[in-house]
């Protein structure tokens, strides 16, 4: 079971004269950590390098900025495999202080700088979610809307044409039961156009 941060945190290192500035925080993906890391270059504009990386299911990556190759993007993603963290982007904002620290100094220095950071960070565990579509008739929309609400799910869609399609998000773990309730709830006539290729 993999977990994320429940907030975004943050500490600063000083280092022989560099300041390391860790940043780690929940994301959805690659393009929401892409947005972050623009957002964490714009309020550090003089910045020498910022370093990250990211692990967010399939959509993992690192990047060493300009530092000498695996003294800083690697270090950082291994922390947060260390932390089984998912969902979670690590960047590190260096300001270089003019004394050379070394491939060994960087690695131990990004290390630290990121460990810091997740030192005291609140844990949440991660649930994936999925979407189901289901088509029902204009009687059973009141009572499907219902029953969506009573489960804590998403209604991300509607859709009004013959019958009512609705998009609902959901844990992805949840997918099959919900797919029972609603044929039940409806009396069998929920229909799940996604599932196996055509209407069930």
């Amino acid at each position: 079971m993999s977990h994320t941060l429940a907030t975004a945190v943050s500490s600063e290192l000083e280092i022989r004269k560099s300041r390391f500035i860790a940043h780690a925080l929940p994301v959805a993906d690659r393009d929401a950590a892409m947005d972050e890391l623009r957002r964490l270059r714009e309020a550090h504009p003089s910045a020498t390098h910022v370093c990250w990386a990211l692990l967010a299911g399939g959509q993992s990556g690192m990047s060493d900025d300009g530092e000498p190759s695996g003294t800083a993007g690697r270090p950082i993603l291994e922390v947060l495999r260390h932390h089984d963290l998912d969902g979670v982007l690590a960047a590190v904002v260096r300001y270089y202080g003019g004394v050379k620290l070394g491939a060994g100094g960087l690695v131990r220095a990004y290390t630290d700088a990121i460990a810091s950071a997740l030192l005291n960070a609140q844990r949440v565990e991660r649930i994936a979610l999925a979407s189901l579509t289901v088509e029902i008739g204009y009687p059973d929309e009141a009572r499907v809307r219902r029953w969506i609400e009573q489960e804590g799910a998403e209604l991300t869609d509607s859709a009004y044409e013959m019958n009512v399609r609705l998009a609902i998000r959901m844990p992805a773990t949840f997918i099959d039961a919900a797919r029972d309730a609603l044929r039940d709830l409806t009396q069998g006539r929920a229909v799940f156009p996604d599932s196996d290729g055509g209407a069930r």
